[in-house]
């Protein structure tokens, strides 16, 4: 087949296509045409904005000097924690993390005047978040990890925030 006839086989669906919108797209047309598709575009806003974590500010000077890994950032989390309701406080997944083997996730954590991250590793207990580490925390950023409870090791040389469950994620 020539190059030419191969061009002709397309050109019959374009030209229907052309022909076919010419007949539809007249005025009456595009108005019932954006009609519906302005709450569609609304519904869409919505559902994306709806999907994320409220915003919060951080105040502590710590937190904007060393990451979330370092042992002096650490360190300053465990000390607030200690002095907040942790009743208040919401999780909100930020991204899967995996070294050597060993996987964490950094999660920010916020409320009762706590805006920060935490670097929870994954050790022994898997619980509610399977889903998170199968898709290596693919789909899930943003991501409410409601009731998370974690263990604090510290000593003079490290802070660990170590992950133990969920009871669920809202995304």
């Amino acid at each position: 087949m020539k190059a030419r006839e191969r061009c002709n086989i397309f050109r019959l669906p374009f030209h229907w296509i052309i022909s076919r919108s010419k007949q539809r797209f007249n005025t009456k047309n595009i108005m019932s045409h954006t009609k519906s598709i302005i709450p569609s575009i609304l519904l869409l806003l919505l559902f994306v904005t709806a999907c994320d974590r409220p915003r919060c500010r951080n105040t502590n000077e710590i937190f904007d000097l060393y990451p979330p890994d370092a042992k002096e950032y650490k360190d300053e989390l465990v000390r607030l924690l200690a002095g907040v309701d942790k009743s208040k406080l919401t999780y909100w997944m930020d991204t899967y993390q995996e070294e050597s083997n060993a996987q964490s996730i950094l999660v920010h954590i916020q409320g009762d005047g706590l805006c920060a991250k935490i670097l929870l590793d994954v050790k022994n207990s898997q619980r509610g978040i399977e889903g998170i580490l199968k898709n290596k925390g693919a789909g899930y950023q943003g991501a409410e990890l409601e009731d998370l409870k974690f263990d604090i090791e510290q000593d003079s040389l490290s802070t660990e925030f170590i992950f133990r469950e969920i009871s669920g994620i809202i995304d």
